[in-house]
């Protein structure tokens, strides 16, 4: 089974779970600090992935850092199936799959905006709304630079890539005047 179905399974029964219980942002909170944490700790990714290690000692660890982070009952209980199902160490995943479940059920859109050059808080409040009328749903969007664009954007919506990016219109006009 690939980590992407893993991911969205795992993420769905959680969202499941949260909604139900009305805590989706503050277990969505605890969840995003526990993933960062794991993916950022080169060793306690090892140590969550490594079958070698002992499920006992994971636990401990486990045990440990819940202790010291004092999450919520639905987050402790999510960590520990994680663990018991050995795939503590796709918390990352799962995450990245849970936040995209909670904003579907909200209705919210995710976009990623790559432009040239950063753009203006006026330009960002408009490409939200733009996007928010254009799906039908509230827009999150985040927003990165690429020099290479050379003007105008790229926008990413799930998989569809809309690019409006200099760069792109100067590839398709050589093509013209070359074929």
């Amino acid at each position: 089974m690939s980590s992407q179905t893993v991911a969205r399974r795992y993420a769905s029964a959680l969202a499941d779970v949260v909604i139900e219980r009305n805590e989706a942002q503050l277990v969505q909170t605890e969840v995003a600090a526990w993933a960062k944490m794991i993916a950022d700790n080169s060793a306690l990714l090892e140590a969550f992935s490594n079958p070698t290690v002992a499920y006992e000692q994971k636990q401990n660890v486990l045990n440990e850092l819940i202790a010291r982070t004092r999450v919520r009952p639905t987050t402790n209980n999510f960590l520990r199936t994680l663990l018991r199902n050995q795939r503590l160490a796709e918390l990352p995943e799962v995450n990245a799959k849970f936040a995209q479940i909670l904003d579907e059920r909200s209705g919210i859109v995710s976009a990623e905006i790559i432009s040239a050059r950063p753009v203006s808080a006026n330009a960002r409040a408009l490409l939200e709304e733009k996007h928010g009328e254009m799906t039908g749903k509230k827009a999150r969007l985040t927003f990165g630079t690429d020099e290479s664009l050379l003007g105008g954007i790229v926008t990413r919506i799930g998989s569809t890539i809309y690019d409006g990016s200099v760069s792109n219109q100067l590839s398709r006009l050589r093509e013209e005047l070359a074929g």
